[in-house]
């Protein structure tokens, strides 16, 4: 073998051997610690602290409200999707009760001729235009909804009982209402399930949100219930006590609540509340026909939706939530924001993972051409490899079963092979959050960097669901 070959494959060999060590021992690390949420879950499970309540819900939307209820939509070209949303919410919702806010901007007319076909003549739905330019952030369109709300209260001398969080995509419902209604007495943030919708035209990206929350909202979030840990909010299918929101506001020093230098406002409201004593509770209850109870929408069906929106949670999450709310609390408290934060360093190590396998391929070419190989992997790294396979393969079947019992065992199966895909959009989505925050350290202002929403499930499916319930 000539010496510049012998000298290339040892740098190669080297190569290997640092990604192998590195990526190894980050990713055992990672498996160890969802192993441990497993466990827990697991055990939470059969001593029946994490049941899944099931209760006939087919007149919960004929059940009157017990208080006067707030739901807050904040919009930006959202034209497309916002008459679908408001429409299905009002057949399904008839409480009189209920008033649905709708944050607009000034500059953005199509959105606010959609939100008025939608309300036709219905009275329980309010239009406020936001006096600035948009987009600003979601947390500014918001506290302009919540200034909407206190001016009502002071006008009809009714104040009202709990305020609920949606998007413009989403669909609602039909028990939700009710339910939350009745949640909120023991709670003063409650918050339900989100189900992606699988998407036939977008297999691979717009339906690896169905795996995601699945396992989240079915695990994770059970157990950092069950933890009595802070429970971090959705920003859709949540709903807080008016008076929760009020003493946040009053801690803001004035009438905004919603944190408008963030990204992710709606996760810091849910450990905002948990901070100041409040009370938290994820609800899952399933029908009489085994559907859960949650909130449905089609996520980004596109590569670059789907970075995007991702980008935003990690840069909100991880990147400014380490700055804006710290490492307060006990070491559980700590380990699930450790959790909530992983984004920027998980992005990194399978990045690194997917260079190793590639550096490893092109190892074993060469061993076939016949050149001889310069390294053989000591017991440490046989042992991280063969660990990190053990756990890979674990979290495969942990994915299929929790997909396959929301969406059945083919979504199943799909789950498990869209783990690269995922994968991919995680790493695509760390860089450009890196990069955005970057400028917000420089002086730039987080803009609210929204993806765009063209199909609605309540288009399809609404008369199916006014034939079921």
């Amino acid at each position: 073998m000539e010496n510049g070959a012998f000298a290339a494959l040892e740098w190669l060999a080297l190569i290997e051997q640092e990604l192998l060590l590195f990526a190894g021992v980050f990713f055992l690390i990672g498996a160890l610690d969802e192993f441990a949420v497993d466990l827990m879950w697991l055990w939470y499970r059969l001593t029946g602290r994490t049941q899944t309540v099931s209760m006939p819900v087919e007149n919960l939307p004929h059940r009157q409200l017990s208080g006067q209820a707030a739901i807050f939509i904040p919009l930006w070209r959202e034209d497309s999707v916002i008459e679908h949303t408001i429409g299905h919410a009002l057949k399904v919702w008839k409480h009189a009760d209920l008033r649905v806010y709708v944050g607009c901007y000034r500059n953005d007319p199509a959105t606010m001729e959609a939100v008025l076909r939608a309300a036709g003549t219905d009275p329980r739905v309010r239009i406020v235009i936001n006096d600035r330019d948009g987009p600003t952030t979601k947390a500014d369109c918001l506290n302009r909804l919540y200034s909407a709300l206190e001016h009502d209260e002071r006008r009809t001398g009714i104040q009202t009982r709990m305020v609920l969080l949606h998007d413009a995509e989403d669909m609602v419902d039909p028990a939700a209402l009710a339910l939350l209604d009745k949640a909120i007495e023991r709670a003063e943030f409650v918050q339900l399930p989100v189900l992606p919708i699988p998407q036939e035209r977008s297999r691979w990206i717009g339906s690896h949100y169905c795996e995601e929350f699945a396992e989240a909202h079915a695990k994770a979030l059970v157990v950092r219930t069950a933890l009595a840990k802070s429970l971090p909010a959705a920003g859709v299918g949540c709903a807080f006590s008016r008076d929760s929101l009020a003493k946040l506001a009053d801690q803001a020093g004035g009438n905004r609540p919603f944190s408008e230098e963030s990204l992710t406002e709606d996760y810091e409201l849910g450990l905002r509340i948990a901070a100041m004593g409040g009370r938290s509770r994820f609800l899952r209850v399933r029908g009489e026909d085994g559907q859960l109870v949650a909130t449905r929408a089609y996520f980004p069906d596109t590569l670059s939706g789907s970075v995007r929106q991702k980008a935003r949670w990690i840069h909100g999450i991880a990147l400014q939530g380490w700055d804006r709310l710290g490492w307060t609390g006990s070491f559980g408290e700590s380990w699930m924001r450790l959790r909530d934060r992983r984004g920027p360093l998980s992005a990194v190590v399978l990045a690194c993972g997917y260079l190793l396998l590639l550096v490893a391929t092109l190892s074993f070419v060469i061993t076939q051409l016949g050149y001889e190989r310069v390294w053989e992997p000591t017991p440490f790294m046989l042992f991280l490899i063969y660990a990190n396979l053990a756990s890979f393969i674990w979290r495969g079947a942990v994915r299929f079963a929790f997909t396959a019992r929301e969406y059945g065992w083919d979504e199943g199966l799909r789950a498990v092979l869209r783990i690269p895909c995922a994968n991919v959009i995680s790493i695509m989505a760390a860089r450009r959050a890196l990069v955005a925050y970057i400028k917000t350290l420089g002086g730039g202002t987080p803009q609210w960097d929204k993806t765009t929403h063209t199909a609605h499930p309540a288009k399809p499916v609404q008369l199916e669901l006014e034939n079921v319930r």
